[in-house]
């Protein structure tokens, strides 16, 4: 099996400029046809748009920074004639190196198309461009009542046109599902600068083929969307937390079942495994959570007074299933000081000073606890710390290898063989490589294994179909 470290040593970066045009030209001509500032060539702006938060990094030859559709649209049609690759680029909060621009060439920026064109409570929809930080479309729907539910980890600092390109999820995806489930139109620009609208703003639609759904979770390989039309739902007036820890993780997988069993169904359900809670007492001390192996946290949502029952009969299930302490919240403020507990277990895994492999799995919730063992024996074969923890209520489980060096050779062959193990297992349990993260080049190794012949032949006619020279994001999980 090849490695996704191999897949980077390769040469990688040859400037595609035409033999009769250098890059300094070639940004000349398209300063030209965009308008001044929104071209650059400068060695800062090309460190910036060489990497997203994998570690894998390759400087793009310019960037251009998008404002407008006709700007996308320009670009690309210049881009086709000459046979430059185009990377587009979002808010680079990427986990699997997917807007690194392995052929050079343009690095597309849409982060300066961050307008809210239309929030309308009364259609249900918001109106956005892909640069719009999803945190502050929150925010925007919350001011009206209502709600935009996919709520990944760096709402803060992702993007919608991210989002939409790798399908984000979030820990409400249980009750309320990821991105797709609230697309509802597109604007999407194609590699030669033709621009297509597919989809529209009402809720139910069947009209021709899935094409929304086609683009989204694309990664940016098949166009370059430029405008979304989202559904939004009314905010939900209450909410109500509890948090547990369990003697091992067994019981807290057991309790989760049981919760969904007796007819509830959280807004989010999250786990998380004693490697990882070891790592969190040592960070904020030996106090801060009560003993225990494993910690569950369950929240649910809806009207006040069925936020207050529902919290009520919870508590008492994880009571019968053999919860230690149980903490309850009901005011949005201890809401968010349990949410904040919970995202400190990321920052206490940074804390070892080891190297987090995030690997954003999924496999069938009855699995989970077999996920648990096997990432105990991965540990114990390989010598590599495995932390687990993440999305319960859907089987969206992190594991993270922890590992000390990832640019010594040695260690990263090590890695990944680990990661060769891990992902052979979840398939052969019946799950997927990756539930939100998007392929990239972190899991490029493992694509064919994960999709299987005939839907990686399907993949790639879809792909030379919508883009034949294969200019659009390369050297992917196509290529």
């Amino acid at each position: 099996m090849a490695s996704a470290a191999s897949e980077l040593d390769a040469p990688t970066g040859e400037r595609r400029a035409t033999a009769d045009l250098s890059i300094e030209k070639i940004a000349g001509e398209l300063t030209a046809l965009l308008g001044p500032g929104k071209v650059s060539v400068r060695s800062d702006d090309l460190e910036l748009h060489a990497a997203d938060k994998w570690y894998a990094r390759n400087l793009p030859d310019m960037v251009v920074f998008a404002e407008s559709t006709q700007d996308v649209s320009k670009t690309l049609r210049f881009a086709s004639k000459l046979s430059i690759p185009v990377t587009t680029r979002g808010a680079g909060f990427g986990y699997v190196g997917g807007c690194v621009p392995v052929g050079g060439g343009i690095a597309l920026s849409v982060a300066r198309m961050k307008k809210i064109i239309e929030l309308n409570p009364a259609d249900g929809v918001a109106v956005v461009q892909p640069g719009v930080i999803t945190g502050d479309l929150q925010q925007a729907a919350h001011a009206v009542g209502w709600d935009y539910p996919p709520d990944p980890a760096s709402l803060k600092d992702c993007s919608i046109g991210g989002n939409v390109a790798t399908n984000a999820g979030g820990p409400r995806c249980l009750k309320y599902g990821v991105t797709k489930n609230y697309v509802l139109g597109l604007e999407v620009v194609l590699a030669d600068g033709r621009v297509l609208r597919c989809g529209g703003r009402v809720h139910k639609n069947k009209t021709g083929f899935d094409l929304c759904g086609l683009f989204t979770g694309s990664e940016g390989m098949l166009g370059v969307v430029t405008e979304v039309t989202l559904r939004l739902i009314p905010k939900p007036p209450a909410r109500a937390m509890l948090a547990a820890v369990f003697a091992d993780f067994p019981a807290a997988a057991t309790a989760v079942q049981q919760i969904l069993n007796r007819g509830h169904l959280p807004s989010a359900l999250e786990i998380t495994d004693s490697f990882t809670l070891a790592a969190a007492r040592k960070r904020l001390g030996p106090d801060s959570l009560p003993e225990g192996q494993a910690h569950l946290m369950v929240e649910v949502d809806g009207r006040p007074s069925a936020v207050k029952s529902e919290i009520k009969e919870l508590e008492s299930l994880l009571q019968e299933l053999g919860a230690g302490e149980v903490r309850k919240a009901t005011t949005p403020k201890e809401c968010e000081a349990l949410w904040q507990l919970r995202r400190e277990f990321s920052y206490s895994l940074r804390d070892t000073g080891l190297t987090k492999l995030n690997e954003d799995i999924v496999v069938p919730r009855s699995a989970l606890v077999d996920l648990v063992e096997f990432a105990r024996r991965l540990e114990e074969d390989t010598g590599i710390p495995v932390a687990c923890f993440g999305h319960a209520g859907d089987g969206n489980i992190h594991v993270n290898l922890m590992v000390a060096d990832f640019e010594d050779p040695a260690i990263r062959e090590k890695a990944e063989n680990a990661l060769d193990q891990l992902f052979a297992w979840i398939l052969d349990h019946g799950g997927a490589i990756t539930g939100e993260h998007g392929i990239g080049l972190a899991k490029k190794p493992w694509i064919r294994q994960a999709l299987g012949d005939v839907s990686f032949a399907v993949h790639k006619t879809l792909k030379e179909a919508l883009d034949p020279q294969g200019l659009l994001n390369p050297g992917k999980f196509l290529d």
